[in-house]
């Protein structure tokens, strides 16, 4: 049978605070450890996962045994991050609303330290600090922490990833000998034991869940992508969850930015969280999407910790993490406070390895599902918006005044019709986006009974890269390359000497021995294939056209002489290869890809 507050020991006081903030009965992790430091049983190690109510169960008996007429610190809080230093503090903050003597002092870096130095003079009863700030103090001399009775090191393993060991090593070589520890962490690797070893008193072990495991409340999905479609699924899956408030984790600050560029651009409300971001920049990324304002956070790990929100829907694995402590924080971010929630992988081939050992090691199995299509998107969002539509609070007294003219202007038309044009007006552009959209899963099944002749045909993944466009150009293919002297100066003379108009803009280049792969722009490239497709080159005349992907381009090359002549004429007894007109259009809509 649960326990409440008042039968786990705690003041009245503290009960009156956090009956205000709406906690009706303690959490697993709160049952197992407020006694057991009321009572002052000795150390604890407790495993689990953020968003378990783990602050409340360290915090409300750290408060409860604090000595407000000690004017020095008693209580020593270790956070690996700024974010979560100043969470918790602001947590304590909120649990003591009414023991006003107590004073809760954060200390961090990327903050003064002049005045941290000045309201430790003045006296705090509990500090809750970064190790590399606190050793910094330590240091200049300016915290005493003979008095400290408790020393809690939270999201212990996030601080071993940080490279702060030997900061915790000396930090606790400063507090004294006969102080009650605890650790608080999601998993438990090798160093965290040895610390507990060395530092802690036969520590009693509480666990939430399962040791090294997920949250239980968390489903585990992956895709199985090609690297240069992970884009596409990622905005696929963000369009197929109407209501997704998540986090994209990447393993770059690079590959953060990039992302969280292209999903502004392409109109979700996004943004970045990564290490070169200025603490100004941080704070205001943060609060908007604490703030819901942004649905859609991409970060970096490092970047990502202490940022504490309990509703998150979604996390999204942009590709898996090396390690699965690292994957066990990322997919513990959601399913928080009874919710339930999704971990998603957006995997390539050679991931399959990472994920069966990531699957072993937390004792889940992830589902695999396919990338959702373009229908299902479509018939998801439009019965989101029906739902919207139905839910909606009408102000009968507000709208009544622009009613009669509305009704006037608009009353003409049918109920049919006035469906219609909301729903067009809602969705034109994701119906543009999505027409004729293509099928993107990862198709690793091999067919049967393939000949030997048919297995030389295929295209590696590395080839098919290589004829695919980055994001928002196209994809040229040209029937010259370097063993006939074509080099990039070659193309870009014949460029601006043959195409009209305004200036082509060139991305990337792969030359090869028989032909070469460019980009240009979407807009550019029906002018740059018939300006190029017919023109002299060292007495051949050379054939352009859309790179398609699926196309082997090395056996065409050998047929270059054979190409369209400069009227676009074919050339006896053999097919033309210039793709018919009509086909354009199509396939710049096919050709979305994201590199």
């Amino acid at each position: 049978m649960t326990k409440t507050f008042e039968q786990l020991g705690v003041s009245e006081p503290l009960r009156r605070a956090i009956e205000e903030m709406g906690f009706e009965t303690p959490m697993p992790v709160q049952e197992m450890v407020i006694p057991h430091l009321l009572n002052e049983d000795g150390d604890v190690v407790a495993l689990a996962q953020t968003g378990t109510g783990k602050t409340a169960a360290f915090g409300l008996p750290v408060l409860q045994r604090t000595d407000t007429h000690v004017n020095a610190p008693q209580a020593l809080i270790i956070a690996p991050t700024r974010e979560l230093c100043l969470q918790i503090s602001s947590d304590l903050a909120d649990f003591s609303k009414y023991m006003p003597s107590l004073k809760v002092l954060p200390v961090y870096g990327g903050s003064s330290i002049e005045s941290q130095i000045r309201s430790l003079r003045q006296g705090v009863q509990i500090i809750v600090a970064t190790p590399g700030r606190l050793i910094d103090l330590i240091n200049r001399g300016v915290v005493n922490l003979t008095e400290v009775h408790t020393v809690i090191l939270d999201e212990a393993d996030e601080m071993l990833n940080m490279g702060f060991v030997d900061d915790i090593n000396d930090i606790l070589t400063h507090v004294p000998d006969n102080r009650k520890m605890l650790m608080f962490s999601a998993t438990m690797p090798k160093e965290i034991a040895r610390i507990a070893q060395r530092f802690m008193n036969n520590p009693q072990e509480f666990v939430v869940g399962v040791k090294n495991s997920g949250a239980e409340n968390v489903r585990h999905i992956y895709y199985m992508v090609h690297a240069r479609d992970k884009y596409l699924a990622l905005k696929r899956i963000a369009d197929d969850n109407p209501n997704i408030y998540a986090i994209v984790f990447c393993r770059t600050r690079k590959e953060t930015q990039e992302i969280a560029d292209w999903l502004i651009q392409d109109g979700y409300n996004a943004d970045s969280l990564h290490g070169e971001l200025s603490q100004q920049q941080r704070d205001m990324v943060m609060k908007k999407f604490r703030d819901h304002v942004l649905r859609i956070l991409v970060a970096t790990d490092v970047a990502a910790r202490g940022l504490d929100v309990s509703d998150l829907t979604h996390v999204i694995n942009y590709g898996l993490p090396d390690d699965v402590a690292t994957y066990t924080h990322r997919s513990g971010r959601t399913g928080r406070a009874g919710k339930t929630g999704i971990s998603i992988a957006i995997i390539h081939s050679r991931e399959r390895g990472k994920l069966r050992d990531i699957e072993k090691r937390i004792g889940k199995t992830f589902e695999r599902k396919d990338v959702p299509t373009p229908d299902h998107i479509i018939e998801k969002q439009l019965y989101n918006l029906a739902d919207r539509l139905e839910r909606v609070q009408v102000d009968e007294d507000q709208i009544s005044r622009y009613f009669t003219g509305v009704e006037r202007k608009l009353g003409w038309l049918s109920q049919q019709d006035l469906l219609k044009r909301i729903l067009s007006l809602e969705f034109n552009r994701l119906l543009d986006y999505y027409k004729d959209a293509p099928k993107i899963d990862y198709i690793d099944e091999k067919p049967a009974g393939r000949g030997r002749k048919d297995k030389d045909k295929t295209i590696s993944p590395k080839e098919k890269d290589r004829r695919t466009a980055d994001r928002g150009m196209a994809r040229i293919y040209v029937n010259a390359g370097k063993s006939d002297g074509f080099f990039a100066g070659n193309l870009i003379d014949i460029l601006n000497h043959t195409v009209s108009g305004q200036r082509v803009d060139v991305g990337r280049i792969d030359l090869m021995p028989g032909y070469s792969l460019f980009d240009v722009k979407k807009s550019d490239a029906r002018r740059v294939v018939e300006a190029l497709t017919g023109h002299e080159f060292v007495g051949n005349k050379l054939y352009a056209e859309i790179a398609d992907p699926e196309k082997d381009y090395t056996h065409a090359s050998r047929r270059k002489k054979e190409a369209p002549s400069g009227d676009g004429a074919p050339r006896a007894g053999k097919p033309a290869r210039r793709k018919p007109a009509g086909n354009y259009d199509k396939f710049i809509k096919k050709g979305k890809k994201h590199k």
